[in-house]
């Protein structure tokens, strides 16, 4: 089999921030990485779970709602995959950004949190997800389009 796109990226060299990780047609897959890869502290479950639900309807109540695909947690707990049609790299940084900022600042009841409306909705944990998203706000204040690739951050 083919390797993916995604493990064809060094791991090795990419640390906290925002990247294209792949375009296929109209759909730009973002990396949102917030923890650096294989350097030993990881997002944990309960936190992952929090941000998902917050990034998610934080993404879709935005005016770009119609461009978000979808907003998901990767299996390494290293970040979020941020899918969009027709939305600039200026608006995706913004939205994640943005989705960031009111999880960091978030007081109140989780969305979807209810065993009718989630899998595993005891399974949730707000302050871990405010604490999570910061090393992201802190390494991505003043992010350019062109810091959106990979090979910006490998210089």
């Amino acid at each position: 089999m083919d390797r993916i796109a995604s493990f064809q990226v060094d791991h090795t060299k990419i640390g906290i921030g925002m990247y294209i990780s792949r375009i296929d047609g109209d759909i730009i897959t973002y990396d949102v990485r917030m923890a650096k890869p294989n350097a030993g502290h990881y997002l944990e479950y309960a936190a992952i779970h929090t941000i998902e639900h917050l990034f998610a309807t934080y993404a879709r109540n935005t005016e770009f709602s119609d461009n978000i695909v979808y907003v998901g947690p990767m299996g390494c707990r290293t970040g979020f995959y941020f899918l969009t049609r027709g939305l600039s790299h200026e608006n995706a940084i913004k939205i994640v950004h943005d989705s960031f900022e009111f999880i960091a600042s978030y007081n109140g009841e989780i969305p979807g949190v209810s065993e009718a409306e989630c899998g595993n909705y005891r399974e949730h944990d707000l302050d871990g997800a405010k604490k999570s998203v910061l090393p992201f706000l802190n390494a991505t204040q003043n992010y350019t389009v062109e810091m959106l690739n990979y090979d910006w951050h490998i210089k």
